[in-house]
């Protein structure tokens, strides 16, 4: 005889094949949105040590920008105070100058032959005013004059004959240029 089974054996393999593919897809899902889940997180973390990182680097930056504007200031500070020392050591360096010049001068005059009256500086220039015996005195006076260290030319202004007390002297204003320092 024959058998005929009525019962869906093969409806019940498809539903039960069913199930399984809807559990496998679900449970695939369900790891989907775990790795998203995890990912999200992980780069939320990631962006937060970020922010925090870039907050204290901020601060970092506007501590140093504060030390480096108080740098500037002793830098010009240093640079004002260095201007104001080499001013100083010029002005002791050239202390001794006028001293020195006078007694340059003293020594460069004739003796009994010729005398200073009147001696004036304005800036490089220097000008001596006084009375010698003869013109050959004057000419001697400046060839003293030029072989000078501080001297760099001396020029005869004027020279006239005067007569004092009877004796005739010849008065002269001469100028001078002094020599810059250094050179």
């Amino acid at each position: 005889m024959i058998r005929i089974n009525l019962l869906p054996y093969r409806e019940k393999q498809k539903q039960a094949g069913l199930k399984k593919e809807i559990i496998l897809l679900s449970g695939a899902f369900l790891a989907f949105v775990l790795v998203i889940v995890g990912i999200h997180s992980f780069m939320l973390f990631n962006i937060s040590s970020l922010e925090k990182e870039i907050q204290e680097k901020e601060n970092t930056v506007a501590r140093l920008d504060k030390i480096v504007g108080e740098v500037e200031v002793f830098k010009k500070d240093k640079n004002s105070l260095e201007k104001k020392l080499s001013v100083i050591s010029k002005l002791e360096e050239n202390r001794s100058a006028p001293v020195r010049y006078l007694d340059e001068l003293n020594l460069a005059v004739p003796t009994r032959d010729a005398w200073l009256d009147k001696v004036s500086q304005k800036e490089t220039e220097l000008y001596l005013e006084g009375v010698a015996r003869t013109n050959m005195v004057l000419s001697q006076f400046m060839r003293n004059l030029e072989h000078m260290s501080f001297l760099q030319t001396v020029d005869l202004v004027s020279s006239k004959q005067k007569d004092y007390l009877g004796v005739k002297l010849y008065q002269f204003v001469l100028s001078c240029k002094i020599k810059k320092q250094g050179t």
